[in-house]
């Protein structure tokens, strides 16, 4: 893919600065995801932490193929039975138009990834020393990043959270005031941190003295990550779930995590159309999709049971073993010239609100979410790995790698990153027509829209599907970056970057 070029696709521009620094560094994709990922941390500490997790989809230039999952695991290894219950507490955050609450504080903790599965995936794969890896992101830590727009607007409507703690208040409001576009955000301890990294390899954070800080953290706020749950968390090496859309075979993240899944079964429900003898935005275009979308969603709910081969996690949902996750997140794209490709998405949930002391680095609150649990909070034993919606995806067609893409977006993680294969597979849009392109999603009840679909087609439309048109693009219908054959592009919607090394 892409002989000759590197293209990056990040949810920052100093976040694609960074992997682009070390591909000219002569570093591969894989130094260069993981790059970002330190980068991300604080360029965009609304939506991805070191304290959170995530997975990275790996294809070398050998053809080699594999999913890291480094997502969160249930927390409370070692505690006795009477102790798992949770402690935490609700903060109202404030959408456009609506409220949401959110489960804050140190028992919405479970166990961290990001860190490990960064060092991990840097060691299987990587090129340069660590400490060139992280070299941008402590850097920038120390000088300082103005907020964009876009990143204003997430710390805007997580200020509640941000703001929780001494430490929280230092990072997020040094002058007393809180942070705004054009803020120069340093952190200092996360750039101390990262410069320690390279000597310890992650083993202070989960085994020794940062370790037995958060643990005695968690025992005076009632959280339930221990030590046992720090020293045992392994990252797993998966195998790509794969199925295959027209002429062209998809990898993507395969279960325990659900997102690939409903991916593969919506391609499986649209190859059977014959979308590419309509023209996009067409009446028989957006019923084709909103019918799939409705029909994927009636069978995860266990309406019907589907003869997909791996429908029999989703008939799981409610089992006490399983947990679905996926909010705030972001996502790098990475190919280099070598054709080594890396597809890696992010998360921290909304965040603890607990900051470990000394390190800058916010703490997830995914056992906080009370729709992941519908059995109750904590109901799942410890040391479960959580399960997510987020989906790093690969698409081929011979040998050749034609696509590379991720989203954010909870629930339209799916979606978006269906459209965009159907955007570019059925009516040969290019990666930035295909991720600019308005999208839709149906929510259980309505079919959501964002406005760029012609009159007479939403008119007729209606008759089949409650319809709620937006007045403008948004970060609700996901944040896809991704890169094709010839170039890259990152959704706008999410502040989204692309860049392309072609010397």
């Amino acid at each position: 893919m892409n002989s000759g070029k590197a293209i990056v696709a990040t949810g920052h521009p100093l976040v694609s600065a960074a992997a682009v620094e070390i591909l000219e560094k002569g570093g591969n994709a894989f130094d260069a995801a993981i790059a970002a990922g330190f980068m991300g941390a604080v360029a965009e500490p609304a939506l991805t932490s070191l304290g959170g997790g995530g997975f990275l989809l790996a294809r070398t230039s050998k053809g080699d193929e594999v999913l890291f999952d480094f997502f969160s695991d249930t927390p409370g290894l070692g505690l006795p039975k009477e102790n798992l219950e949770p402690h935490f507490f609700p903060i109202t955050v404030h959408f456009p138009g609506s409220e949401q609450i959110f489960n804050i504080g140190m028992g919405s903790v479970a166990v961290p990834g990001n860190l490990k599965g960064f060092i991990h995936v840097h060691e299987r794969l990587g090129r340069l020393g660590l400490r060139e890896i992280v070299s941008p992101a402590a850097k920038r830590a120390r000088k300082g990043i103005p907020f964009t727009s876009h990143q204003a607007y997430f710390m805007g409507l997580l200020k509640p959270i941000m703001t929780l703690t001494k430490e929280g208040k230092k990072l997020y409001a040094p002058d007393g005031n809180y942070v705004s576009e054009g803020t120069l955000y340093t952190n200092p301890d996360y750039a101390d941190f990262l410069e320690t990294l390279p000597h310890d390899q992650g083993k202070n954070f989960y085994q020794d003295d940062i370790a037995e800080r958060i643990v005695n953290d968690m025992a005076v706020g009632n959280g339930l990550l221990t030590i046992k749950d720090l020293a045992s968390y392994k990252v797993k090496e998966r195998k790509p779930l794969e199925c295959t859309y027209r002429d062209r075979r998809l990898i993507t993240n395969p279960p325990p995590s659900f997102g690939g899944t409903l991916i593969a079964l919506a391609l499986r429900h649209l190859e059977k159309l014959p979308l590419s003898e309509t023209s996009w935005g067409s009446f028989a275009h957006l019923f084709s999709h909103a019918s799939v979308m409705k029909e994927v969603d009636r069978r995860r709910e266990g309406d019907q049971a589907d003869s997909f081969a791996l429908s029999e996690h989703w008939r799981k949902t409610t089992s006490k073993t399983m947990r679905l996750f996926s909010k705030g997140t972001t996502h790098v794209s990475i190919v280099d010239k070598e054709g080594n490709v890396a597809g890696m998405t992010t998360s921290n949930g909304e965040g603890s609100g607990y900051i470990v002391p000394g390190t800058g680095i916010m703490l997830n609150n995914m056992m906080g979410e009370d729709d992941l649990h519908p059995d109750g909070f904590h109901s799942s034993q410890p040391g479960v790995r959580i399960s997510s919606m987020m989906s790093p995806s690969i698409l081929t067609r011979g040998n050749e790698v034609k696509l590379v893409l991720g989203s954010g977006g909870s629930k339209r993680i799916r979606s978006a990153i269906t459209q965009v294969i159907s955007n570019h597979v059925d009516f040969r849009q290019d990666i930035s027509q295909a991720v600019e392109a308005p999208r839709l999603h149906w929510d259980g009840e309505t079919l959501q829209m964002e406005p760029g679909f012609s009159g007479e087609t939403l008119t007729k439309l209606t008759e089949y599907f409650p319809t709620n048109v937006w007045k403008r693009h948004d970060l609700y219908f996901g944040g896809v970056h991704a890169i094709d054959s010839v170039s890259g592009a990152g959704d706008k919607r999410r502040g989204g970057n692309a860049v392309m090394i072609d010397r």
